[in-house]
């Protein structure tokens, strides 16, 4: 099998991949993916690269932030792809994190009609901003301009 069959072109990895162009190039300048160029100077991916965009994108689409991406697919051996154990692995590490973040949501969309009802002009009942009123310790006037 030929180099031409196993690599595609950047515009063939958007469309298989359903990402854009420029988050390829955004993706490929933070290190998440990689190319060879062309003795024309054009990218060209091999085709694993797909699997680790849809890893990407998963990690993304649960609040993984890029840097944390880019952190666990440099741990993996040799650049490759990771596998279904490395997700399984990988997954794991960041269950505490989303958990908390899960714990969070849910707090504010409970939290959220005293906020709205409150328009912080009781600023005194808002368990966002200022839970237990600890603002009115400080006296009357606002206490977090700026």
């Amino acid at each position: 099998m030929s180099a031409a069959t196993v690599e595609l072109t950047v515009g063939e990895v958007a469309r298989r991949s359903g990402v854009a162009v420029s988050a390829l190039h955004f993706y490929e300048r933070e290190g998440l993916i990689a190319s060879r160029r062309t003795s024309g100077n054009q990218r060209r991916f091999r085709r694993d690269v797909l699997r680790r965009i849809a890893f990407i994108r998963i990690a993304q689409r649960v609040g993984v932030p890029l840097a944390q991406v880019r952190e666990a697919l440099d741990q993996l051996p040799d650049a490759r792809t990771p596998t279904r154990a490395d997700w399984e692995r990988l997954s794991e590490s960041w269950r505490a994190e989303l958990d908390e973040r899960i714990r969070r949501l849910q707090q504010l969309r409970d939290d959220f009609a005293d906020c709205i009802g409150c328009g912080c002009l009781s600023i005194d009942r808002c368990q966002m901003v200022n839970p237990g009123d600890e603002l009115g310790a400080g006296g009357p006037g606002p206490r977090r301009l700026g």
